[in-house]
């Protein structure tokens, strides 16, 4: 499924995309649920398959009518990885790690599609990280590479957006990584049925203003999803509605000359292949 999570005049709603167009869940029945990240921790995708299966083919809605939401609107532990495409750590201060590093992003850094990136007025140095979003469905520990992706929910788009000066005042990103509305988030979570296993050989790219910036492959990472959930679950327990992202390839902004920083006007896009796009303006802020 290509599930998706709009507000309507009454509250959030969950849509499932079809090729011609978005079955509504509170349209087909009154009783459905209606926040998709709740359905998530219930485990309750299957209930919305069988829904799906027995819609007839309805439609209700075009995605680009929607006032889209956050896919999970109230998520657990946002888990990201940094330096975690070759490319990209050749064109940083770092070398290559021998662990995946891992820090934490907050819910009050999140955007969704379509809403305004805000551009903070104390610095310049906002950058673009194109990213996958692995969303957590089920709660695990030490978990193994035969039964790691048996916990995925689904997948999405990321854009780790990075206020470069404040991430390099210390040796912790925490800063630069959590300045409110930068960190986009959505709009598609896509059931894992729907990709190749881990979602490996997607390609991955970053537009701005229309112009490619960053463009790889799912496959380039160092540290793939299943070696990344082994990892994590050795210390921490993962939850449904938890989610994982899984660093950005090469590109970013401030390893061109003159460094390329995301400001008021601009436009940016994240697609990643069998996902979607996932599209916010920039306001300053």
């Amino acid at each position: 499924m290509r599930l998706l999570s709009f507000n309507a005049a009454d509250g959030l709603h969950i849509g499932a995309i079809t090729n011609a167009g978005v079955v509504d869940f509170s349209l087909l029945d009154r009783g459905a649920p209606t926040d998709l990240g709740e359905v998530i921790k219930g485990g309750q995708l299957d209930d919305l398959a069988t829904l799906l299966a027995n819609s007839c083919d309805q439609v209700h809605h075009q995605i680009k009518d929607l006032n889209l939401a956050l896919p999970i609107s109230r998520p657990g532990k946002i888990l990201c990885l940094g330096l975690n495409y070759m490319d990209h750590v050749a064109e940083g201060p770092f070398d290559k790690q021998p662990f995946p590093a891992i820090f934490m992003r907050s819910s009050t850094s999140l955007v969704a599609a379509n809403e305004p990136i805000r551009a903070p007025l104390i610095s310049q140095t906002l950058d673009y990280e194109a990213e996958l979003a692995v969303v957590i469905g089920k709660e695990c520990k030490n978990l193994s590479e035969e039964n790691a992706l048996d916990v995925i929910a689904g997948y999405s788009c990321f854009n780790d957006g990075s206020v470069r000066e404040f991430q390099r005042h210390t040796i912790q990103w925490t800063m630069g990584k959590n300045f409110d509305k930068t960190g986009p988030f959505g709009p598609v979570l896509v059931t894992p049925d729907e990709l190749p296993a881990a979602a490996k050989g997607l390609k991955i790219e970053c537009r701005l203003n229309g112009k490619t910036v960053q463009s790889s492959s799912t496959d380039m990472m160092m540290f793939p999803v299943v070696e990344t959930l082994v990892y994590i679950t050795q210390a921490l327990t993962l939850e449904p509605g938890d989610v994982l992202i899984m660093g950005t390839p090469s590109g970013v902004g401030h390893a061109r000359t003159p460094p390329l920083w995301m400001k008021d006007g601009d436009y940016v896009e994240i697609e990643i292949e069998g996902i979607g796009v996932l599209a916010n303006p920039v306001i300053a802020g």
